[in-house]
């Protein structure tokens, strides 16, 4: 497979400054061989991390048997979203916080549900893991970062590492669908600074700009 240019390259050999990141979309891709059990998982997410604004349809896993032993078959991948928007590095934590509720769902110590969680940009999809490898970033406690997909000519494309349910047409379709929601949620928190930027511009600022 090709490279995939996904982004610009910066042209000025100016000093670039820190700033701070864009807020990112939370999401979590589980797997279960019930849908009961996925009910579970999303309830337990909703909890620790907010409300769900997206949930996908029951999508099946046949990708590979790495899976069967433990959580039974055949298996179920669903995908959840989050309407609270995050700080990209937020990304380790919410790792180790979907670790310990597949322990809350586990049953003698075997787990019954497998959650992945991620982010996405409008440019990329990263999935966080605990195993490093040459295409992966540390990002703390333990935890590693992979950009699994990119955005360009109008959708998400897949890199020659990507798992190969990723590259699917059902996945990259969801992706789409959340990056969508992103974007009108973008637009909306924009609008929203700027009509508090005009209302604390006059000369008696109300209490939310203080």
């Amino acid at each position: 497979m090709s490279p995939v240019n996904c982004g610009a390259v910066s042209a000025g050999g100016q000093l670039g400054a820190p700033r701070l990141p864009q807020k990112v979309k939370l999401f979590a891709g589980m797997l279960a061989a019930t849908e009961q059990l996925l009910r579970e998982g999303s309830a337990l997410l909703a909890e620790a991390f907010g409300p769900l604004d997206y949930e996908s349809p029951l999508l099946p896993f046949t990708y590979t048997d790495y899976y069967t032993a433990e959580l039974g078959q055949p298996l179920w991948r669903q995908f959840v979203s989050f309407a609270r928007l995050i700080d990209p590095g937020e990304l380790a934590l919410v790792k180790l916080t979907t670790n310990r509720l597949e322990q809350v769902l586990a049953v003698d110590g075997r787990r019954r549900v497998n959650i992945d969680p991620g982010y996405l940009s409008l440019a990329k999809v990263v999935l966080a893991t605990t195993k490093d490898y040459s295409h992966r970033l540390y990002l703390g406690l333990g935890i590693y970062g992979e950009v699994t997909l990119c955005y360009r000519q109008g959708s998400y494309q897949p890199w020659p590492w990507t798992y190969p349910d990723y590259r699917s047409q059902q996945y990259l379709d969801t992706f789409n669908q959340l990056r969508a929601l992103y974007a009108r949620q973008l637009k909306e928190l924009a609008a929203a600074h700027l009509g508090r930027a005009e209302r604390c511009s006059g000369a008696e600022p109300t209490h939310e700009c203080s």
